[in-house]
């Protein structure tokens, strides 16, 4: 494949607020795209569409909205385009956390958590594979996690989004092979981001050492510049990911079970 030439394009980042969406605005407005920013909070990205404009002469979008209502993907995608916007790329990098037993749980948040982290994600991809499919250059960004590897108790249900998140991200993967759309799932274990906060939790990370936003996106962006790109990604916690895959799925489950009690 030839080199991302992101001077020629114009990137989505959804959650683009704050930690990873933020830090994957920055290192992309750095590699010259344009962006249309999106999440709920408007003042946190007009702040940083000015930072980013001013530091790199790009064009920034500032679209506040809540992707986890029904149809999110199209609804932008049609917004979009009556402005004359046409992304060439997308990050689907919205979502959320939580920590607690499932018995103890709030099922409107579990809701939500899922129409986020699954929904949202689906339907953005799926409103955006086609442009993106005929730009011939440019990049699909999923979001996934380290936890997508092995069941998470104590964060069974997000767990379980970003398990699916990795298998969905890597089978379009294979479809967009020969396209020239490079597509990826970005696989991180514990970053320092306000996840945590959002989680109800600052234990949720399962003792693990926690990775800068910065060291994240700049594994993720390499990872695209190979010449043979794979289909995911683990940025940081690999030990954790290959243990899933050697160790009896019994042990592996017990062994998260006491890392989060701890």
């Amino acid at each position: 494949m030839t080199k991302i030439d992101y001077r020629k394009q114009t990137t989505i980042v959804t959650g683009a607020s704050a930690g990873l969406g933020a830090e994957f605005a920055r290192q992309l407005a750095a590699r010259g795209s344009n962006l249309v920013l999106v999440a709920r909070r408007a003042d946190r990205l007009e702040s940083l569409a000015d930072e980013l404009t001013r530091a790199h002469g790009i064009t920034v979008t500032v679209i506040a909205r809540d992707l986890g209502q029904p149809d999110a993907g199209r609804d932008l995608r049609a917004e979009l385009e009556s402005r004359g916007i046409h992304a060439t790329s997308l990050v689907n990098n919205a979502g959320f956390g939580t920590h607690d037993a499932f018995k103890d749980e709030d099922a409107e948040r579990l809701q939500s958590m899922i129409a986020l982290n699954v929904g949202a994600l689906v339907d953005l991809s799926r409103a955006y594979i086609d442009p993106l499919t005929a730009a011939g250059n440019g990049v699909l960004i999923n979001v996934a996690s380290l936890l997508g590897f092995q069941p998470t108790p104590y964060m069974s249900v997000y767990g379980a989004t970003k398990a699916f998140v990795l298998s969905f991200t890597e089978g379009l993967w294979e479809e967009s092979r020969g396209t020239g759309l490079r597509v990826l799932a970005v696989c991180p274990g514990a970053i320092d981001t306000d996840f945590f906060d959002a989680a109800g939790s600052q234990t949720a990370d399962y003792g693990a050492k926690r990775a800068t936003p910065e060291a994240v996106v700049k594994t993720a962006l390499a990872t695209l510049d190979r010449r043979s790109a794979p289909p995911s990604v683990v940025t940081n916690g690999r030990p954790l990911a290959f243990a899933s895959r050697l160790l009896p799925r019994r042990q592996v489950v017990q062994i998260m079970g006491r890392m989060a009690r701890h």
